[in-house]
């Protein structure tokens, strides 16, 4: 991969980078929804769901984190989400889920054990989660840094870094999903 004068890794396959924005909006459109099944569908069995207090460099096993979460301990907050034992969403957020400057900043191709090629695709993205709840809407932005494995097609998320930027200032009732 080339880089620009400044060092930002280029990508200059746009084919690439409008299908990871597709997939960072659809995924958008299934928080908003409330389709939690749906969005925990797109994350690989091995995945991660990290938002760390500080910043994205941090390592999560050595830093105090807002969550870390394993494709098991997710699979139980969406459980919770769904079966309405979330009391802390009493009663739910609505939330507007908006996605933009989204970048590939890498791309690796892995060879799959007979099942052809899989790629490990590096995403960016800042976002604005507008959530309203109990007559009070709050608004929470960032950045979020994916780890996307690509198969046959499709994107898992195996990593998804939510990096807030008031992550060390009072953040209120974080119950919803960023």
């Amino acid at each position: 991969m080339s880089r620009t004068d400044n060092g930002v890794p280029r990508v200059d396959d746009r084919t690439l980078r409008a299908a990871v924005e597709e997939f960072l909006y659809a995924e958008a459109e299934l928080l908003d929804t409330q389709d939690y099944a749906g969005w925990l569908g797109l994350f690989s069995s091995d995945a991660l769901y990290w938002i760390p207090v500080a910043g994205g460099d941090a390592d999560p096993t050595r830093a105090v984190s807002i969550v870390h979460d394993d494709y098991g301990s997710l699979s139980e907050r969406v459980w919770r989400f769904d079966s309405g034992l979330a009391y802390a969403q009493e009663p739910r957020s609505r939330t507007a889920h908006l996605v933009t400057n989204v970048r590939v900043t890498g791309v690796r191709k892995d060879e799959s054990e007979g099942s052809g090629s899989v790629e490990t695709v590096e995403a960016e993205a800042n976002f604005l989660t507008a959530e309203f709840r109990k007559d009070v809407q709050h608004t929470h932005a960032g950045r979020c840094r994916y780890l996307l494995r690509r198969s046959g097609g499709e994107f898992r998320i195996t990593r998804k870094t939510v990096e807030l930027l008031n992550s060390s200032g009072y953040l209120g009732n974080l119950s919803l999903l960023l």
